[in-house]
């Protein structure tokens, strides 16, 4: 069972942006809690850059800039926590998604101060490494980032690194494997969900979460465009992949993110709304004891009118940690417990 321990929205008071969204979060040595997020005056406006807020005996900072390359939008920030703590920040810089560059920095002294940005794959358009959800640590010591492109069909592959991020190696795309460039969407959705407009043309599968189930035994959940979230199986350590095939877990065409517990749980948040770009609520938490082949133990997070959306999730122990978009105006962290209600 999972239940609910504490929520709270990182800013309370008016900030110097109007609108902000795709959060995600790292557990600090020590135990302050850091979130990132992007914001500006819309998405993909050029005015978009990375924000972040430390959480510190209990109550969160003011928001600050983390990353602003001058007259481009920021996309999709990741971060990442090494063995010896450094600290890894991914995110996406680029007005077109399907020519995106993936920048990165680093601190080593917790998060308080940062290096200049570095191109993760030199030369690179259309985003090497994470692109939305975290990096994992393999069994044999490899790093996998869930990353995906968005030109033409929409396809999802991964980056595995086997010396702690110097380099990458890019594995095949995988996708719906019926999809050719005739299968695009050629007209944009009616949706009302404040997206880039080039994101309605998409079509297919991006934004994967990862798990290794057994050594070298590893999965991955996919956002689609066809009303289901997909899974992709790998027994190589990531380096081949299934064609992805639906689930029967419903996806609005929005983010969702994934952990497995130290119990070998994996624990779900997404919007079981099976729409293309359909509604962004509720949120929930499921979970599974069976490697994804069945999810139960819903817990609904927001199930208000509103967006409620792109939610990262870490674990420590027993402990859930998700932060998610609240009606692009805000972004709520909560911690969970998977357990038994005292």
């Amino acid at each position: 069972m999972i239940h609910k321990v504490a929520k709270a929205y990182i800013f309370e008071a008016k900030t110097s942006f109007e609108s902000c969204h795709a959060s995600h979060l790292a557990l600090l040595p020590g135990g302050d809690i850091l979130a990132v997020w992007f914001a500006g005056s819309k998405e993909g406006a050029d005015d978009v850059a990375i924000w972040c807020a430390r959480k510190h005996n209990g109550s969160w900072s003011l928001p600050y800039r983390l990353a602003d390359e001058e007259g481009l939008p920021h996309w999709n920030p990741v971060l990442f926590v090494k063995q010896d703590g450094e600290i890894l920040l991914y995110y996406k810089v680029g007005r077109l998604i399907k020519e995106w560059s993936t920048l990165y920095k680093s601190s080593r002294d917790n998060g308080f101060t940062w290096s200049e940005p570095i191109e993760l794959v030199e030369g690179d358009r259309g985003g090497r490494g994470a692109v939305r959800n975290k990096l994992i640590v393999l069994t044999n010591g490899s790093w996998l980032a869930p990353a995906s492109t968005e030109n033409g069909i929409w396809k999802a592959f991964v980056d595995s690194s086997s010396d702690q991020g110097g380099s990458w190696i890019r594995s095949d795309a995988i996708g719906i494997g019926s999809f050719d460039e005739a299968s695009s969407i050629d007209e944009v959705a009616g949706s009302t969900i404040p997206v880039s407009p080039q994101s309605f043309y998409g079509r297919g599968v991006i934004q994967p979460t990862l798990w290794e189930s057994e050594p070298g035994q590893v999965h991955m959940l996919l956002r689609s465009s066809e009303g289901r979230i997909y899974r992709s199986d790998s027994s190589d350590y990531g380096r081949t992949w299934s064609d992805a095939y639906p689930t029967r877990l419903p996806n609005n065409n929005s983010g969702i993110d994934l952990v497995k517990m130290d119990n070998g749980t994996l624990v779900l948040a997404y919007n079981p709304v099976e729409t293309n770009w359909g509604a962004r609520t509720p949120l929930v938490l499921a979970s599974s004891t069976d490697n994804g082949a069945s999810w139960e133990n819903e817990l609904v997070l927001e199930d208000g009118e509103g967006e409620y959306s792109y939610p990262a999730i870490l674990s420590d122990g027993n402990d859930i940690y998700v932060t998610y978009t609240w009606k692009r105006e805000n972004i709520v962290w909560m911690q969970c417990s998977l357990g038994f209600e005292a």
